[in-house]
């Protein structure tokens, strides 16, 4: 599996998102960080505007809500199988592990490692789920809020796809996280944990 990791939304050179990118050009927009928040304008242009990105590079987007799969992980693993890529928002890292486990997501992602074809590229939230743990990320994001249809209960294990954890919008003025990430970083140096931090902008590519 390819990783194409940003901080924030595409970072300074999309086109080497779209370079990762094999014969395959369908790529799904994963969108559910953002379920604990009410449907609105300003989100719909926020999904238009990844839409548009992606259309940019050469790519074929579509939405795909992972509540409609909770407790449906075999029609899920079917409907992955038309994508050669997944592009994951950002928003709160609880809320979107909650929609991995409860579609089966993050057990078929499991199953794509050894899988070259196949890339997964996402944003804040959209990578921090990779990390190993989610202890940490509660000092930036709320882990008890659930959106409708959620279980309440807060998974704290990442996935562990990759093996640091993920400090995104590190040091990047104008981003309302930055100084809740500082802290982050600050837990993770006291307790000893693995880390990554990435300025708005950057981006780590890497294959697993």
């Amino acid at each position: 599996m390819k990783l194409y990791l940003s901080s924030f939304r595409f970072g300074d050179e999309p086109q080497k998102l779209a370079d990762l990118v094999g014969d395959n050009k369908n790529i799904a927009i994963i969108p559910n960080a953002l379920d604990i928040y009410p449907d609105s304008p300003r989100k719909d242009a926020g999904l238009q505007r990844e839409t548009d990105g992606l259309l940019e590079l050469g790519l074929q987007p579509e939405i795909l809500d992972l509540r409609d799969y909770f407790g449906k992980s075999e029609e899920l693993k079917q409907k992955l199988s038309q994508y050669g890529a997944v592009w994951v928002l950002g928003g709160n890292t609880f809320v979107l592990r909650r929609a991995y486990k409860e579609s089966g997501f993050d057990n078929w992602l499991q199953q794509q490692k050894d899988n070259q074809d196949f890339v997964y590229a996402g944003y804040s939230a959209g990578v921090c789920v990779l990390s190993p743990s989610l202890k940490g990320l509660e000092t930036v994001d709320d882990p008890v809020l659930v959106g409708d249809g959620y279980p309440t209960e807060t998974v704290w294990d990442g996935l562990n796809i990759i093996d640091f954890a993920f400090a995104p919008h590190f040091e990047s003025p104008g981003h309302p996280e930055t100084e809740m990430v500082n802290h982050e970083v600050a837990h993770y140096k006291k307790v000893g944990i693995k880390y990554k931090t990435l300025h708005d902008g950057e981006v780590i590519i890497m294959e697993i």
